[in-house]
Parts: structure tokens; sequence; C-alpha cells
């Protein structure tokens, strides 16, 4: 039967499978619902989707019928709560995701209210959940905007069944379990699946208990033992199934369901998507986020780097997995056919760009350590550094008829990139596949914040930094790196936060955007910001909670901005550090706002004596501004 990715009803046609999206509709293999839809078109199986359906009624979900097979409910491709709110907590004005990026068109909590309605449509028939939203969210957790932690997002939805992770074979199992006739309440043997049971009964795999949810809630070190558990156990080849107690019953978690091989990654990205958003909206000016991913290439799965505060280890895994150089190849192919290509790749990437394979080869058969990571707090001596193969894809696809440059413009692990002793990589990375800007992730400068992050030292990125301008010099560029930066992680002091402030000036770095720690579910940096306690080493960490502080702390990191300067003033005389108050070289801001002809306060207060410069560095961030070398910002700053 045909696949469906239109709105209207067909009037005595029954769909096998119903998909309900947050988003609207794309069909390109960057966005889950296009990916899982097509996967059941290609096993045989009809599917309509519903997407953005309007939530305050049923009618829209009565749009296709009831389903012969089952409900598929997603958020969309990032959790619905994120979409709609700041950091801060201030709902947002747009979303990308939706026609013309308007916002408003998907309810908070959408898993919760789609699966209402479908209920109320249609009662019993089978609900199963997905995507990002339910995976992070698939155990009792933490929830930033209510600050409260929150039952298992299956429990509240009461969706029958949970699906966790890549879904591709996880849908394909639960279709051919549901086409041969097995009710969805006795399909318990599925990895990647969640479900809930009795207290008498016995998981099909071997288990582990974490806690019960009513600890969980109120006893924070009982979040932390429950957390680390479930983060133990989110490896394929020794995962065990995870059960959490819920009253007379239990939340099981299967196993994870084995990553997809090459050939299975390959015929998931070579089905015949439309690779853009549906006609419909091409009233509303389009669906923006397909700007940024409808020319670029993903060519892997999955991420070892698993820093503290992303969710891809708990949703994607550890483990990489690649696809062929063959398939990137014909999807560039594809690319240049496509209308609106000018010959450019913007990206050949993924969760980082420059892994291909695993760190190491007990990690490709035994899985990766439970208890270690392969790069921090430094590299693992087991690891094999090579981009050897990566060089391979880039000039495989810069070699296509039709295509003028490749990009590269996803994470690339700088410590990766220096533990590797030929430099080819870095020199072709520098000479060819960057626009003038190279986006890196150092996040911070004191170690022990970088530690809480699961980040490598600063020292490794000061070495990163002066070997990026080195080759850039000796080819005769001029380009630049742009760091990215967070403030107010867990661990973060306020005088971690000015000693940033410092390192950024010394460097001549000015950031015009930085992130403030956003606590999402899934990540052991939520935990700590929850618990106050590091799960992986069980001390206490220091957690900036109040908005006023994060405010602080965030403005430092912008230190040069008129408008932030009362702010830090205020900062730095609480924190003791009056010296960084004056025009002299090593202050962060003037004593009084020049713009206002406020009365000279001394140009340098009382306090320690000012530290003296680490390294003078050269300009590596944001907005170049003028003078010679980049340096006139400063020089004007000193008048």
């Amino acid at each position: 039967m045909p696949f469906l990715p239109i709105f209207p009803e067909r009037e005595g046609e029954i769909m096998d499978f119903v998909l309900v999206t947050g988003d609207a509709y794309v069909d390109h293999p960057s966005f889950g619902t296009a990916i899982i839809s097509r996967v059941l078109e290609d096993a045989g199986y009809s599917v309509g989707i519903i997407p953005q359906p309007d939530f305050r009624s049923c009618d829209d979900f009565r749009r296709f019928g009831r389903p012969r097979l089952a409900f598929l409910v997603n958020s969309g491709n990032i959790d619905s709560m994120v979409a709609h709110y700041t950091v801060a907590k201030k709902k947002r004005n747009d979303d990308y995701y939706s026609p013309g990026g308007k916002a408003g068109f998907r309810p908070d909590r959408a898993l919760i209210v789609y699966c209402n309605r479908i209920r109320e449509a249609y009662g019993d028939v089978p609900v199963l959940i997905g995507g990002i939203e339910a995976s992070t969210r698939r155990f009792a957790h933490y929830d930033y905007w209510s600050d409260s932690v929150r039952r298992s997002v299956l429990v509240d939805s009461g969706a029958d069944m949970l699906m966790y992770g890549m879904g591709e074979n996880i849908v394909r199992r639960l279709a051919f379990l549901l086409n041969r006739g097995v009710p969805v309440g006795k399909i318990r043997d599925v990895r990647g699946t969640v479900f809930m049971e009795q207290r008498e009964f016995q998981p099909h795999f071997p288990s582990v208990f974490t806690e019960e949810f009513e600890d969980i809630r109120s006893d924070k070190n009982a979040y932390v033992r429950a957390f680390r558990i479930q983060n133990e156990n989110q490896d394929a080849h020794y995962g065990k199934a995870v059960v959490e107690g819920y009253g007379n019953r239990i939340l099981v978690q299967n196993p994870p369901m084995p990553p997809l091989t090459t050939a299975e990654l390959d015929a998931v990205y070579a089905l015949p998507y439309m690779r853009t958003y549906h006609p419909s909206y091409e009233k509303d000016g389009g669906v923006p986020a397909i700007a940024e991913v409808k020319f670029s290439i993903t060519h892997n799965r999955g991420c070892f780097g698993n820093c503290n505060f992303c969710s891809i280890a708990f949703h994607q895994g550890r483990t990489v997995t690649s696809r062929s150089i063959a398939s990137c190849v014909k999807e560039a192919e594809l690319l240049t056919t496509l209308p609106g290509f000018k010959g450019y790749i913007h990206d050949v990437g993924g969760p980082s760009a420059n892994f291909r394979t695993n760190g190491c080869e007990k990690a490709e058969k035994n899985g990766v350590c439970p208890h270690r990571n392969c790069l921090t707090p430094s590299i693992c001596p087991n690891m094999k550094v090579s981009h050897e193969e990566y060089l391979e894809l880039l000039r495989a696809v810069e070699s296509v008829k039709g295509v003028k440059k490749v990009f590269v413009r996803s994470g690339l692990r700088y410590d990766y990139m220096l533990a590797d002793r030929d430099d080819t990589f870095f020199r072709k990375i520098v000479s060819d596949h960057i626009s003038g800007q190279l986006k890196v992730a150092p996040e911070h400068c004191c170690d022990q914040v970088l530690l809480r992050m699961g980040k490598p030292s600063v020292e490794t990125y000061n070495r990163f930094q002066d070997k990026f301008y080195r080759i850039t010099k000796e080819l005769g560029k001029e380009q630049y790196l742009i760091p990215y930066l967070m403030s107010s992680h867990p661990g973060s002091t306020l005088e971690n936060a000015i000693e940033l402030a410092l390192y950024l000036k010394r460097n001549r770095i000015n950031p015009e955007q930085v992130q403030d720690f956003y606590p999402t579910p899934g990540t052991a940096s939520t935990c700590m910001f929850w618990t106050g306690i590091d799960p992986a080493t069980g001390e206490k960490v220091y957690v900036p909670r109040s908005y006023e502080e994060k405010k602080i702390q965030r403005a430092l990191l912008q230190w040069y901005r008129n408008e932030n300067h009362e702010l830090i003033r205020k900062a730095l005389r609480q924190a003791g550090r009056g010296d960084l108050i004056g025009f002299g070289a090593e202050c962060l801001v003037p004593p009084r706002d020049v713009r206002k002809g406020e009365r000279t306060e001394s140009k340098k207060e009382n306090g320690p004596k000012g530290r003296k410069s680490v390294r003078p560095g050269a300009f590596s961030g944001g907005k170049r501004p003028s003078g010679k070398n980049g340096t006139g910002r400063n020089r004007r700053r000193k008048k």
C-alpha cells in the first residue's frame, strides 16, 4: 500500500498505523517521523501521518479512523518543553519545526496530551510512544519546568509501550508481532521497549531493580542510585533489564536494541524521502528546520564522547555506527539534483563529526566500558585514533560531480583530533572544510567545572587553538575559532565564572552567543543539578540555582557588553574582586557607566593584586572587532 504523507481522510481505507507528531511533516531523514514512517512503508505497512493535530479536541485524531495495528506518537525532534521554553522558563516566540517558524502548534508535554486525546477518541486502541521526549523521560526524572521529579512519561501518558533509542528495528519487530495478532500487552521480549506490569512479573532478560518511585522523588540519594543503574545498563552487549517500582506495579525497561549495522543504516538512508516539507506548508513560508539539513549528510550515529550535559548517550548510545562511504556518496549525488542546490554540501557530520568507529576493539566486541569514559578526564590508552576513513569519506564526497565545496559544521572532538599523530586530517579541515570559522566546544576554562561536564582540560583546548592558528597561518588563510561556552553548569561557582571571563578577555574572545546550562531529562548534569551530587563519584557539587546568580554568570561570559557592566560590578564586589573594576589591562569593567557621565571612581578599586595573563592568544570568537589584528576593541577600552 502506498505511503501516505497527506492530511485528508481516505474514506473506507484503514491505515495499519497512524503516526501523530508534534512537528510539522518534513519527509527528510533528519526527522524521526520521516524515518519511522518510511521504514514501516518499506516493510509493507500503510502509515497515515497526523502532524501537529489540534489538541483541544479529539477530532483531528480521528482523521484516518482507528488504525488496524496501533497509534504511534512522538512530540517531534526535540522535547516539547524545550521547544516551548527558554532556560529562563520564558515562552519562546518561535518554533523552527512548525510552519513559518511560528510557536503554538503543539501543546506542552505533547506526548501526554496526544495520548489522552487518542484514548478519548478510541479507548483501548494500542498506543506506542517514542522519540526524544519519550526516550529521555522513560524513567522517573527531574523536570526542570515544574522543579520536581515526575513519573515515567509512559505512566503519565497511559500509553501501552514506550520505544527508546533509535527505533527502526524496534518498530519493525513490534509491527511484525502486532500484525501476527499478538496483543500489545503480551509483547514483553522486544529490546528497546519499556512497559508496565504487575509486581510479580519476571522480566524476560536478566534484570536489576533501581528504586521505588516515591523514594526517587523524595530522596536525592535514591535518585542518584537509580540514575547510576540506568546509565550502567545502556549498552546492548551487557545491559540488563532495569526495573522501577510504582506501587503495586513495576516499570520494566528491556535492554537496548543493538545499533543498526552499516548495511541497515545505509538501507534507512536510501529510502525514498521527498527531502522537503509537505507542500501544504508553502503558503506559510515552509518549515525553517529544513534549511540547515537540506544539503547536509549524516554519516554516523552514537557518541563515545559522552558529555554529561548531553542526552545523546542516553538516547542514541555511546556505540558509534557509520554509513558506508558509498552510501554517503550516493546521497551527495542525489543532493546535486535537488532544487536550490548551488554546489555546497553544508555538512558531513553527526553527533561528533570525526567519529567513524568505536574507540577501541573491546568496545566493538564487548561494549563500551560502563565506568570509564573514552576521552575524559584523559584519553584512554586503549583508544585507537584515526581519521583515515573520515578523510576518505570527505574526499569522496567532494569529488562528486556538481559539488564545489564540502563543509563540516557538526561538532568536532578537538581532543580526539589532537590525539591523532598524523596531521593530515587537521590540515585538511583547516584548508578545505570550514568557511572562515570553525565551531568547537571548550565550554569552560576551569578544570573543576570541565570535570563535571565530562570535557577535557582547558590546556587541551589551548593546544588545539594554538595548532589551529599555526596551520591557518601556514596556509595563508584568515580563519577563526568560534567557541561554544556554557554558564551556570553544576560545579561552576561565581569565582569560576570570573576566571572564565578573564580567560576570554586574555584570549580576546568576545562570544556573541552563550548557553546557560539547561537541565533536560536523561543527563548526568541534570542529575547533579537536582541532587547536588555527581553520580559518577558520589561527591557533592555546588549548583548555581537562583535566577540572579545564573544571570550574573551568563553576563560574565559577555563581559565586554555595556549592558552587563552594572551586574558584573555588583558580582565582582560580592566576590571580593574589586581589583577587576577599573581601566587597567586586567580589569573586566570600568568603575562607572561612562555613557551616563557618572562621577568617576578610582581607576582601580581596593582588592587583591590582579593576576598575570596566562597567554596572549589570538582573536578567536564572535564578531571580529575593528582595528589591526582584531584588537581595536581592547585598545578603545583602555583609552
